[in-house]
């Protein structure tokens, strides 16, 4: 459906992880290396600088801000006095840049990997899940996922569900009490699971490239799809609810927001191709009005 969209912010690299916190939204900017923060009147505010890229966030339950460094696949913590330190070194779990995350009422953080070199033509491959404990102690708690990108907690803290953005599915796994995870299950599923390793013939084979995605109260997932230029609520089981087009820009990333969490917000660039997007300031943050409200985590 065509939407009228507010334009939020513009004049960034390239916007991800849209997080709504403490009544601001706040995101990382790949090439500008900060985490950013909005108010209601779209000032943006530079919560940290981040010189390894950051990516996910999500908050320790004291408030203290964690962030995925990608290139060096490490998670970070910001201290009260807003210096960053290592929170977690994935590096061992890694095969890839870190991506997104999702952290939990007891902090722990749920980390994401490409898996492999996307940015330099490397072949694709799958990638393990990482479990970071408040503490910073991690381990493996899931492999075999097709580039797993945005993750999302019920509101009960009971299953975990992860898109997959090369594997033409979204994944549910049983959280256990200490944290790890029960067998991977379908949650919904866009067509056969790629067989080639070229990203090229890859990304073009997906009908659905699910990338940043948030929950709603009804149990619907709301996903930008990277490459048709979209995001989609999608119903367990698949069923596609509702699609709203961004036209010529590429929707990379989402979350829902507001006072009532009833505002749809857009991480949209013309690509993600990092020679391109490094030297332009061509990402901006689109918002738009929905009727069912977030729930669960990430918030």
């Amino acid at each position: 459906m065509t939407q009228a969209f507010t334009e939020v912010l513009s004049g960034f690299s390239f916007l991800e992880g849209p997080r709504w916190h403490a009544g601001r939204l706040w995101l990382s900017d790949f090439y500008t290396h900060r985490v950013v923060s909005v108010d209601a009147q779209g000032k943006a505010t530079t919560e940290a600088e981040v010189p390894q890229q950051p990516s996910g966030l999500g908050w320790l339950p004291d408030g203290r801000l964690l962030i995925s460094s990608m290139r060096d696949r490490r998670v970070l913590r910001r201290e009260a006095d807003g210096t960053l330190a290592v929170h977690a070194d994935l590096s061992g779990i890694a095969g890839g840049h870190l991506n997104d995350m999702v952290v939990d009422a007891q902090g722990r953080a749920y980390v994401g990997n490409f898996g492999f070199d996307l940015m330099g033509g490397g072949a694709a491959s799958t990638a393990k899940l990482a479990c970071v404990q408040a503490d910073g102690r991690a381990r493996v708690v899931a492999e075999d996922l097709y580039f797993p990108n945005g993750a999302m907690i019920t509101p009960d803290g009971k299953t975990l569900i992860v898109v997959e953005t090369m594997g033409n599915r979204i994944s549910a796994f049983d959280i256990r009490a200490d944290g790890d995870l029960g067998p991977r299950r379908d949650w919904a599923v866009f067509g056969p699971l790629p067989t080639s390793t070229d990203v090229g013939e890859l990304i073009g084979s997906v009908a659905v490239a699910p990338d940043g995605a948030v929950l709603d109260a009804e149990g619907a997932v709301w996903l930008a799809d990277a490459t048709h230029n979209r995001a989609l609520r999608v119903a367990e089981g698949g069923r596609i609810l509702q699609e709203i087009s961004t036209g010529a820009l590429g929707t990379f990333a989402c979350t829902l927001g507001g006072p009532e969490r009833r505002t749809l917000y857009l991480c949209v660039a013309p690509d993600f191709l990092e020679h391109h997007r490094m030297a332009a300031r061509e990402a901006k943050l689109l918002a738009v009005p929905v009727e069912v409200p977030g729930a669960g985590w990430p918030c």
